[in-house]
């Protein structure tokens, strides 16, 4: 999840000064993150909307009708003024309706793992947070243009192309949320 910058060559022997030019950045330069092993902080603002409707119907009817008149001459004349019906009537209806909303909001900082050849960041970082008995994880990843990020060293969420964001629970109220695996087996073997 993280990346440990590669060690500066020092140039200049340590003279035991406050001021050593082998592990300081310029004077003007700013905060921004820009190299491996830089932290960079994500603002999480994700909003996620969906709906879908859905409806079909078949009809289908059909009548077959005949008889048998007087034959006097034929085989099985017994069965003369017999009167035959057959009919096949099939009906299908279906509906179906899906909606979905979701929002996602709090911070994590990450840190750059690649630079792209063209300058764009790779970033990468967990949260791991501990409640009574159970934790919480939320890990993320993307790919940030550097143009994005802000003075004070954030970017949106919604500006971080590939982004992957997970947010998971373990713990006795997770397990509680979660079908049994009886109950799942039992759904895949006897699904009506």
């Amino acid at each position: 999840m993280t990346a440990r910058p590669e060690g500066r060559a020092q140039s200049v022997p340590v003279t035991g000064a406050i001021f050593q030019p082998g592990q300081a950045r310029p004077l003007f330069e700013d905060r921004r993150a820009r190299l491996v092993g830089d932290t960079l902080t994500i603002n999480l603002v994700e909003r996620n909307a969906a709906q879908k409707a859905a409806n079909s119907s078949a009809t289908r009817d059909s009548d077959v009708k005949g008889g048998i008149t007087a034959a006097s001459r034929v085989p099985f004349a017994g069965l003369a003024g017999m009167n035959v019906e057959a009919g096949v009537e099939s009906e299908f209806s279906g509906e179906g309706a899906s909606k979905a909303n979701n929002q996602f909001n709090g911070t994590i900082t990450v840190t750059v793992i690649e630079v792209y050849p063209n300058g764009n960041l790779l970033v990468s970082g967990e949260k791991q947070v501990a409640i009574n008995q159970g934790n919480e994880f939320i890990r993320f990843s993307g790919v940030v243009n550097p143009t994005t990020v802000t003075a004070a060293n954030t970017v949106q969420s919604t500006q971080v192309a590939d982004a992957r964001i997970e947010y998971k629970g373990s713990g006795y109220i997770d397990e509680a949320n979660t079908m049994g695996w009886m109950q799942r087996f039992f759904n895949i073997v006897l699904p009506f």
